[in-house]
Formats: structure tokens, C-alpha cells, sequence
């Protein structure tokens, strides 16, 4: 199969995302736009794209059936117009418990069609100081399945923010026998935690897994005054930040190199030296 994969331009999408579908949605149209433009032939939108920090209220009715509904038409019209894999971070879909529903990573091809579907299987949990967040009040966690798709550049692993501290799924992807090109991260990272940890997690991820990771963030101070870290990036095998943006909305544009993963792969072969295989 490597012999099959070629370099492909990909982007993230940062943004700062409100309470308004209508207007996140606009906002979004117009960030893939410029990573069209820059020669972006997969993109990435952040986690909760479509709206963050809606009302309780407002956040059930934002819930879609799967396979129908604003965002996922959003979605699935967006990649076909622009003729790009189109991955969205996370969309509220309806699940088994009436008051929660499930953050589904969705990935369209570029004739428009659904691929890929990936629900969040781990919940975030966080306390400090007047900071208190709990997912599992509304979000019902995904089957323990880990979701991956093929793109030009190779297979491409599907996650969503709080993942990001499970290597266990990523090596469950690795594991596979065509391995992993690409891993995607949307997320939405409390200034704290992001602070503290997102680019070491990230860099981590692409080093064990000799692979790149494209992280697209929500960064900045939303309409309801939480803060979200940013810092998207695309980062290659070797964990080296290949381009990113600290904060506010934008894209980030870059290549993948197989070339470059493969090197890596070959001077360092840490993915064939492993001995623990059961877990």
C-alpha cells in the first residue's frame, strides 16, 4: 500500500465559535474557503464547531438524527462543492439516551458523500477552582471502537479532544496492518489543561506513532466567556511542528510528506521493535 500513497495538502480550522448555528456555520464556509484557496485537499473543523457554550436548552435542540440535519447537510454539501475530504469535529447527534446525545466526528469525500463516523469515547472530567466541567452530563460516550478511513495520503484515525490522552487508541490504529498516516484531533481545550499539556500530548502522539497529527482547535474567548487554548498544528513523525496558529480564528496549511514518514520509520523502526502487543 505505500507504494499507492502520495503527499497531500491538508488544513485545520481554528475558530472561536459562539452560541448562533447560523453564524458558526458562516464562519466555518469562509475558513475553508481560505484553506481551499491555499491548497487544502482535506480539512479539518474544530470540536463543537457548529456552536459552543449554547444553553442547556438550546443544546438538545442543536441534537441531529443521524444522517440528517443543519450541520451534517452543512458537511456533506461544503465537501462536495469544494470537491475536498471534509472532516467535522464533532456534530450532536442523537443517541440511545433521550437526554443525551453523542459527539460524532463525521468525514465526507469529496463527492459529498458520508465515509466515516467516529463517537467521542472518552468523557472529559475536570475541576479546578471555579472551573468545573463534566461531558458525561450530556454526552452519552461512544461504542469502544476505535474509526479509521483511507485517504490519498494513507489511513487516516479519527479522535476527538479528550482522546488525546489515551494513547492506547492510537496504538490500536497503529497496530493495524497498513499502520496510520495521519491522526486528526478537533478539539475545544480549556485554556488550563491546553496550557499545560496540548502540545506535548500532541508531539507524544506523533512520535510513538511515527505518523503526522493535524490538531484543529477552538481558540479564544467565547460568547459565554469560557477560553479556549487554540494553538492548532500539523505536526510531522520526527515531532516537529510543521505550522500552527496560537489563537483567534484561521488556518493552518501544510503538507504531508510520505516521503518524510517513511524516512523516519525506516532510520527509527520503534512501530516493529514492540513486545507488549496485547493492549
Amino acid at each position: 500500500m505505500e507504494n499507492d500513497l502520495r503527499n497531500m495538502k491538508i488544513a485545520a480550522v481554528q475558530m472561536v465559535s459562539g452560541m448562533r448555528l447560523d453564524k458558526n456555520l458562516s464562519a466555518a464556509q469562509r475558513l475553508i474557503g481560505e484553506a481551499v484557496e491555499q491548497g487544502a485537499e482535506l480539512i479539518l473543523l474544530p470540536e463543537y464547531f457548529g456552536s459552543l457554550g449554547a444553553s442547556l436548552t438550546d443544546r438538545r435542540r442543536l441534537r441531529e438524527q443521524d444522517n440528517d440535519g443543519a450541520q451534517q447537510r452543512f458537511l456533506a454539501e461544503t465537501a462536495k462543492k469544494h470537491h475536498i475530504w471534509l472532516v467535522g469535529g464533532c456534530v450532536p447527534i442523537i443517541g440511545n439516551d433521550p437526554d443525551r446525545s453523542r459527539s460524532a466526528c463525521l468525514v465526507y469525500n469529496p463527492n459529498g458523500e458520508r465515509i466515516a463516523r467516529y463517537d467521542k469515547i472518552h468523557l472529559f472530567r475536570f475541576s479546578y477552582g471555579d472551573e468545573a466541567y463534566d461531558e458525561a452530563d450530556l454526552i452519552e460516550a461512544g461504542d469502544i471502537e476505535p474509526v479509521a478511513f483511507d485517504a490519498p495520503c494513507g489511513r487516516v484515525a479519527l479522535s476527538i479532544c479528550y482522546d488525546l490522552r489515551f494513547p492506547e487508541l492510537y496504538r490500536a490504529l497503529a497496530s493495524s496492518p497498513d499502520g496510520i498516516t495521519l491522526i486528526l484531533m478537533p478539539a475545544a481545550f480549556t485554556y488550563t489543561t491546553g496550557r499545560a499539556h496540548w502540545e506535548v500530548l500532541l508531539r507524544a502522539r506523533a512520535i510513538e506513532n511515527q505518523c503526522y497529527v493535524l490538531a484543529a482547535a477552538q481558540g479564544g474567548v467565547h460568547e459565554n466567556g469560557r477560553q479556549t487554548f487554540g494553538c492548532s498544528m500539523l505536526i510531522n513523525p520526527w515531532g516537529e511542528i510543521v505550522n500552527g496558529l496560537a489563537e483567534g480564528e484561521g488556518v493552518v496549511c501544510a503538507e504531508i510528506n510520505i516521503e518524510q514518514m517513511l524516512d523516519a520509520r525506516a532510520r527509527l523502526p520503534a512501530l516493529k521493535h514492540r513486545r507488549l502487543t496485547h493492549a
